[in-house]
């Protein structure tokens, strides 16, 4: 690249830098296998990886999994042309295994639709398991020593109301009998798949349960409230609630998201996981205040839903003991600088040459 322009996740590339520096040693010399690389997470794995191989002249490539590179090369060019970033063709489910050695692989790939998991189970359940299963076996070919999967809070199925925090003892689990349980299902059976490779094949398997994210790459327009609220805010509003508001989530910024996969990657207990997420929560109508808020003029908010009498609100809130003792991670950003980041990447353009 010549005399690139600044990069606009430059501060937050810096931050991520600082609390992972001591990480990045083990990967010198290095190659690590990521698939998924090129959705919201992958986006911020290849931005901080590139970042700290290029400010610590590590000498590392990432091999990034993809089944469109000239999609990815429109999305993120920077990215895609980075000489430390290279491409492999194919589906998650039934790619070709890349030559060589990969001390480190992330597997990140997962349709996280909630369209698709109730339109097709059957696809989404074969993408997790399939996907999983093909990539546990590329990483035995592959000599690899550490191997993180990002599962999710799903696994724990419904969330007690009375529960304020959801830890990683709980043992509760989606119901089985639902077919739009095949998401949080199909991530419990993927976790189970970790284990029985690390047992047999003495693969350090780490397990990332993420919960609900905002940053820069967030998709406006799926299933995530908080990035169709900054859609609508940037739209001109109103922000549209589309149930009642009462539901209380939590979101940490891509930034912090980055900073503990690596740290659990390198760091975590093989077979152990670890919930990531913000504990700080809000309700769905305290979150689209936040970002009608954020906007000058502020925007309206519509809320479709009533609230029913007597019902207690829906949690999805994670408790974040384990990572907070066991490997010294915290919540960094506060959740309204957060939207606002997430505004203005998404109002002034992200792609830079």
């Amino acid at each position: 690249m010549n005399d690139p322009s600044p990069n606009p996740l430059a501060e937050d590339l810096d931050d991520i830098l600082s609390h992972t520096r001591d990480l990045w040693e083990e990967l010198r010399d290095q190659r690590i296998f990521i698939t998924g690389g090129t959705g919201f997470f992958g986006c911020w794995l290849l931005e901080s990886f590139a970042w700290a191989n290029d400010k610590l002249h590590l000498n590392a490539e990432a091999l990034v999994l993809t089944r469109n590179y000239e999609s990815f090369l429109k999305k993120a060019p920077h990215l895609a042309t980075h000489p430390a970033v290279k491409f492999h063709i194919g589906d998650v489910r039934d790619f070709e295994f890349p030559e060589g050695h990969f001390p480190f692989v992330i597997h990140a790939a997962t349709e996280a639709s909630a369209k698709l998991n109730i339109e097709n189970p059957l696809l989404m359940w074969d993408t997790i398991i399939e996907g999983t299963s093909h990539t546990l076996e590329f990483s035995r070919h592959a000599g690899t020593k550490k191997f993180l999967l990002t599962s999710s809070g799903a696994v724990y199925g419904k969330q007690p109301p009375e529960m304020t925090h959801i830890p990683e003892e709980y043992k509760s689990a989606p119901d089985p009998t639902d077919p739009n349980s095949a998401y949080g299902e199909g991530k419990r059976a993927a976790e189970m798949l970790c284990t029985m490779y690390a047992k047999m094949y003495g693969i350090q398997t780490k397990i990332a349960r993420c919960f609900a994210f905002v940053g820069p790459y967030l998709p406006l327009d799926i299933h995530y409230a908080i990035g169709n609220f900054i859609r609508d805010g940037l739209q001109g509003g109103p922000v549209q609630i589309k149930g009642d508001g009462t539901p209380y989530r939590s979101y940490l910024y891509a930034a912090d998201l980055a900073i503990w996969l690596w740290t659990i990657l390198f760091r975590g207990e093989p077979c152990r996981s670890y919930n990531v997420g913000s504990d700080r929560d809000v309700t769905i109508k305290q979150l689209a205040d936040i970002v009608a808020n954020i906007f000058e003029p502020a925007r309206t908010i519509e809320i479709h839903k009533k609230p029913i009498a007597g019902q207690a609100p829906e949690r999805y809130v994670p408790s974040i003991q384990r990572v907070s003792d066991m490997l010294n991670l915290a919540v960094h950003a506060d959740l309204k600088d957060a939207i606002e980041r997430t505004k203005e990447w998404h109002k002034q353009g992200h792609q830079y040459e």
